[in-house]
């Protein structure tokens, strides 16, 4: 059990990873909104979702952490569609908007790695 626990947990990273990856690469160019994000996102947040499941694990789950965390990947999430209906509709993203799904992104990793 604790084996599939981190296999979930594998694909989690890698959701966070494709996520993050793909607005860094956009960054550095065009400042769009990509498919990569939407799908960094799901599974990110699919697996999360999964991962905050009980396991059967002896410690207690932090639910106000993973609440925390989950309204945060929402909050991402409608960025990512205002985003990509603006650049849909106009051809770009507005920097705030842009800014803040990276923001957010990493925000989202330091909440997992920084709150005990």
């Amino acid at each position: 059990m604790e084996n599939l626990r981190h296999l979930v947990l594998l694909f989690h990273l890698v959701g966070f990873a494709v996520l993050f990856g793909a607005w860094v690469v956009e960054a550095f160019g065009k400042h769009r909104i990509t498919r990569f994000m939407n799908w960094g996102l799901a599974l990110a947040g699919l697996a999360g979702l999964i991962l905050a499941a009980p396991w059967g694990t002896d410690g207690d789950m932090n639910y106000m952490k993973i609440g925390i965390k989950l309204v945060v990947l929402i909050v991402i999430g409608a960025l990512l569609g205002i985003g990509a209906g603006r650049q849909r509709k106009t051809g770009s993203v507005p920097p705030a908007i842009f800014w803040s799904i990276g923001v957010l992104t990493l925000t989202n990793a330091a909440i997992a790695v920084l709150w005990q």
